[in-house]
């Protein structure tokens, strides 16, 4: 999508900069997580490209998922890049206060990784099935991490673990600690495993601390991770600050995916002090899909972490909220079923996706559901989304 062909649909003023389509605020205070996957929220303000869309982005470092939640609840950030399950638990009054929600579309897929204790791996527990070994021979109390009780990463570990006959709730200890502190917990020993984004995972491997027992893109290929969130009450208001946000975002988007050398650009400035605070070579490698697992074995991944391929990764498809849903249930987070399709169309702003994609020449997809095989073997289709909760013979 060239710039031209954007302003000759939008006026020789950019995109919706005048006239009606004017966006309502023009400063966006945009929270994000110190992790590789805020960059196309991060290169939006960095290159400029908020301006060419008539608003001003700026990124608010937050400390914790909580405190995004926090603060998108009460107003005091606009949007933030934040987790799926995050805005869904927040719309059910899970995990926090109930606040009707909104995800304007999705930033990221792939990327995220399951992470065992060196001193775990020196047992042999390197993946699922092997660490269950070690488990059972030795007993004592186990303690892995999520990134917040409704968060994705929660869910991934969740899933992994009793894939392999864990139980994360009767045979495990999972516990909350914020992205950026994973790697100095796991060091002092606070807990035998973790689930976060990049570039934490690659950290530990840097640091001697752990190793990569799986990636997220081989338990669900192509899974849906970071949204773009924000109220319900907000996108009502300002429709036009929305679409202005997220048009700038797609183009981020599509510019990090274009080349490798925009990838090694965006790395250098997401790695700086001031977004994720690491080294370059903790981000550089793994959005290239170059892959270590910390015991000797290296590999190419196609399925790293994308941030636009063809706006598949952008669209909030109906069925990716709804997984989510069905695991809140299976662990418990949430008592009842909920009218799950009910709710995701509430949350996720397909229309208002299709405006903007519209405008940009994206494409979209024509169901707003998919279907994925999980490694597993079971398929999720959103089709029958309570007999699939129910369905699993490890649960709360």
């Amino acid at each position: 999508m060239g710039t031209a062909a954007l302003f000759s649909t939008l006026g020789h003023h950019g995109a919706w900069a005048a006239g009606s389509d004017k966006p309502e605020k023009e400063e966006v205070k945009i929270g994000f997580i110190p992790l590789t996957d805020c960059a196309s929220v991060v290169m939006a303000s960095v290159l400029g490209i908020d301006k060419k869309y008539g608003v001003k982005i700026v990124p608010s470092k937050e400390a914790s998922w909580a405190g995004v939640r926090d603060k998108l609840v009460n107003g005091e950030l606009d949007m933030s890049h934040v987790l799926y399950g995050l805005v869904y638990g927040v719309h059910l009054g899970v995990g926090g206060p109930k606040k009707d929600m909104a995800v304007l579309m999705g930033l990221n897929r792939n990327g995220q990784a399951i992470t065992l204790s060196k001193a775990l791996a020196d047992k042999g527990a390197v993946d699922g099935p092997a660490l269950a070994k070690v488990m059972a021979k030795e007993k004592r109390e186990y303690t892995f991490a999520g990134t917040f009780p409704t968060s994705t990463h929660t869910m991934w570990l969740n899933y992994w673990l009793a894939a392999s006959g864990i139980s994360p709730v009767q045979d495990a200890k999972v516990i909350v600690v914020p992205p950026p502190q994973m790697v100095a917990n796991m060091r002092v020993g606070n807990m035998d495993g973790f689930c976060v984004g990049e570039p934490w995972g690659q950290r530990a491997i840097m640091d001697r601390i752990g190793v990569t027992a799986i990636t997220t893109q081989d338990i669900w290929r192509d899974h849906p991770e970071k949204v773009l969130g924000t109220r319900a009450e907000f996108v009502k208001a300002n429709p036009n600050t929305c679409r202005a946000v997220m048009m700038a975002v797609m183009e981020a988007s599509q510019w990090i995916d274009a080349s490798l050398q925009n990838k090694t650009r965006m790395a250098a400035v997401v790695a700086e002090k001031s977004y994720v605070n690491t080294s370059v070579d903790a981000i550089n490698q793994r959005i290239l899909g170059r892959y270590e697992n910390g015991m000797g074995k290296t590999w190419d991944d196609p399925n790293h972490m994308k941030f636009f391929e063809d706006g598949a990764v952008n669209f909030p498809y109906l069925s990716d909220g709804m997984w989510f849903l069905t695991q809140h249930k299976r662990w418990g987070l949430i008592k009842e079923h909920p009218d799950y399709l009910a709710v995701a169309r509430q949350i996720n702003q397909i229309d208002l996706y299709k405006e903007v994609a519209g405008a940009m020449k994206v494409s979209v997809p024509r169901d707003p559901m998919r279907s994925s095989k999980l490694f597993d073997g079971t398929v999720w289709d959103g089709k029958d989304p309570a007999k699939y909760a129910d369905g699993f013979k490890i649960h709360a």
